[in-house]
């Protein structure tokens, strides 16, 4: 990965400065053999399970081998309900690359005393073959309510110097929180808090050799992970912590943005030798000259991505000519041939360092390379952005969880006739609703039959909206392809099977280009019902099943949506003579969220009748990403009133 290759070179400066080997200090920590007693809050009697303390302890220490980090988790967690008992009835163990796990116990307090330690014995093995990854657990019996689980984990892992983020809340209630970060005296760490966590304390007093970090905090409310279109790992409590200063060796400002961007640059804007030059030439002969840029890009990015296969952990090759001749690549790899290609053709571009907004959203104030996760192209003459590692987008789309968010753009810069990389703090902008519309074109004809309507139905999903299905085409089975058509038309056909079902546009080629149709023929006796003289017609559900959004609790977190997007539907109703059709009134509705006297979301819909023809027409739109909490309301009104159209049953009668 490019970002470790750098930092571990700063690691290395700040391994072979470091002094005398010590041991960590809770090399011998374990459990109280009798279990203190801790009081619940008041005001967490009622939930469901409650953290009642949760110690962790982090300590960088240097022995023979380099620097080593200890990370020490101890957590006791009270039992209020029969939901707990079954969520706790696993403790799953430690895993990762690189951690090694000194010390793993369990225990089960039970509300009379008695005392049940899990052993190895009790440890089981669960395959997760989605993602084909093996997990190893505790097996908890004995639960009940009153009852106190206890675990105590060590581990021994590489130290993240770098940038790292610890979080200090959750959706658990949690009595007692402590956080500590022990490092050798003569290293600086910088720190920041979010969210309200409280500023760390600092102890350079106790120990001669080492500097204790120190967060405590008590009565931490839990903050629900549940609400839809919410970003609940961005407004947790936590701290972002990163090596600032080495005192022995006098290197201050770690880990910083300048030295990064130059590295890059240095790293990447190259020359070519004549080898790499004649090969990245003969690459570029087969992708198609267009004179707009945004097309032409577009046959870069589909050119690399169809002919190399990426991954992060590939082993980085040698020359370009390596990289084209394997059809494989590293990140690092993927990067330098785009960039030699975007050279071939003239291209400027700027490489776009980014993080995804939902788990580590990026911060300009404090410069960690958490940050610096994601890697992205941009293009100024156009303001557009590409991902040069996921093989189903095309630009102008790019992983909707990038953007929205800031990020560091290496800029080209000329000095005294020498060129050098700037690094520059920038925002990520995502297509708005221009790209992803979705329009949906529906015809009921009652004309031959009152009883068996023939709808026909013409939908196109535009933007993120098309990526949805666009991709399948070409990474499954002809038939495969025919059952996922078939499903999405169920969305509008419900039991019915489609007369006839057309699909246009799918497949990487039409990605960011053109938008994915779906045509539909079916029969809609499935929506009739008959009452003597009266039909009751179920036309909600032709535009398929909708969101609804409820909340049960106070809403806590504001609104985050993941792009733009807007809607648009026309339904046309053709009745036969003599026809009398009740609630068109229905019909008519208007919800709006205005925000600084601009209305950024909405659903609006309205008819009119013509003889024997009625027309529906509505339009749902979320032109931003953000919306504050306040006007939450607002905003479920819009959301729910397509579910609430989704339930209008039309009366007619004969």
């Amino acid at each position: 990965m490019v970002i470790k290759k750098i930092s571990f070179v700063i690691t290395l400066l700040f391994i072979s400065n470091l002094v005398c080997a010590q041991e960590y200090s809770f090399k011998n920590y374990t459990w109280s053999e009798k279990p203190e007693a801790l009081e619940i809050p008041e005001q967490f009697k009622s939930e469901n399970e409650i953290i009642l303390s949760k110690k962790n302890k982090i300590e960088i220490i240097v022995d023979k081998n380099g620097a080593k980090q200890y990370y020490l988790l101890h957590d006791r967690i009270f039992i209020n309900s029969d939901d707990a008992i079954e969520k706790n009835n696993k403790i799953y163990l430690p895993m990762g690359q690189n951690v090694n796990v000194i010390k793993n116990e369990a225990r089960v307090i039970l509300k009379n005393g008695k005392i049940i330690t899990l052993n190895k014995k009790d440890i089981k093995e669960e395959i997760d073959e989605e993602r084909n990854l093996k997990f190893n657990y505790f097996a908890v019996n004995g639960l009940e309510k009153g009852a106190i689980i206890e675990k105590v984990f060590i581990l021994e892992e590489f130290p993240t110097l770098n940038g790292k983020t610890f979080r200090m809340q959750s959706d658990i209630p949690i009595v007692q929180a402590n956080f500590e970060l022990i490092y050798p005296k003569h290293l600086v760490f910088k720190t920041k808090v979010y969210n309200g966590l409280s500023e760390p304390v600092f102890d350079t007093e106790t120990s001669e050799t080492s500097t204790k970090l120190t967060i405590n905090e008590k009565n931490i409310e839990a903050l629900p992970d549940d609400e839809k279109y919410s970003n609940w790992r961005s407004k947790i409590k936590y701290l972002s912590y990163k090596l600032d200063q080495n005192l022995y060796s006098g290197a201050k400002n770690l880990y910083n943005f300048k030295e990064f961007s130059s590295n890059i640059y240095e790293r990447f804007y190259t020359t070519l030798d004549k080898k790499d030059t004649k090969t990245v030439a003969d690459f570029c002969k087969s992708i198609a000259k267009n004179n707009n840029l945004q097309e032409q890009l577009w046959n870069i990015e589909d050119k690399i991505k169809k002919s190399i296969t990426y991954n992060r952990y590939y082993d980085s090759k040698e020359t370009i000519t390596d990289i084209i001749k394997s059809k494989q690549a590293s990140q690092g790899d993927i990067l330098r041939l785009y960039i030699a290609v975007l050279n071939q053709f003239n291209i400027e571009s700027q490489i776009v360092f980014a993080s995804d907004r939902f788990d580590t959203p990026f911060d300009i104030e404090f410069e960690s390379y958490e940050n610096l996760d994601e890697i992205l192209l941009y293009f100024p003459s156009i303001n557009k952005f590409l991902t040069p590692t996921e093989i189903e987008y095309r630009i102008p789309l790019i992983p909707a969880n990038l953007a929205n968010n800031h990020g560091l753009f290496i800029k080209s810069k000329e000095f005294a006739g020498i060129k050098m990389g700037i690094g520059e703090k920038g925002f990520i902008t995502i297509p708005g609703v221009e790209l992803t519309h979705d329009t949906m074109e529906i015809t009921v004809d009652f004309t031959k039959d009152l009883e068996n309507p023939i709808i026909t139905t013409n939908l196109t999903y535009g933007g993120y909206s098309g990526l949805n299905f666009q991709p399948m085409k070409d990474f499954i089975s002809e038939e495969q392809y025919k059952d996922i058509l078939k499903s999405i038309a169920q969305n509008y056909t419900g039991e019915k099977q489609p007369t006839t079902i057309k699909s246009k546009n799918d497949g990487l080629e039409n990605i960011g280009k053109k938008p994915f149709h779906l045509d539909l023929t079916f029969e809609g006796s499935d929506l009739i019902q008959k009452a003597g003289n009266t039909y009751l017609f179920s036309i909600g559900k032709t535009i398929g099943s909708q969101m609804e959004l409820y909340q049960e609790h106070k809403r806590k977190l504001p609104v985050e949506i993941d792009y733009p997007h807007s809607y648009y539907r026309k339904i046309i109703i053709k009745l036969p003579e003599n026809i009398v059709v009740k609630n068109l009134e229905n019909f008519n509705m208007d919800y709006k969220t205005e925000i600084n006297g601009k209305t950024e979301a909405g659903f609006v819909s309205s008819y009119k009748q013509n003889k024997n023809e009625i027309i529906i027409e509505n339009n749902e739109f979320y032109n931003i990403i953000n919306y504050p909490l306040e006007h939450f309301d607002s905003y479920k009104d819009v959301i729910n009133a397509a579910a609430d159209f989704n339930k209008i049953t039309l009366v007619l009668n004969k």
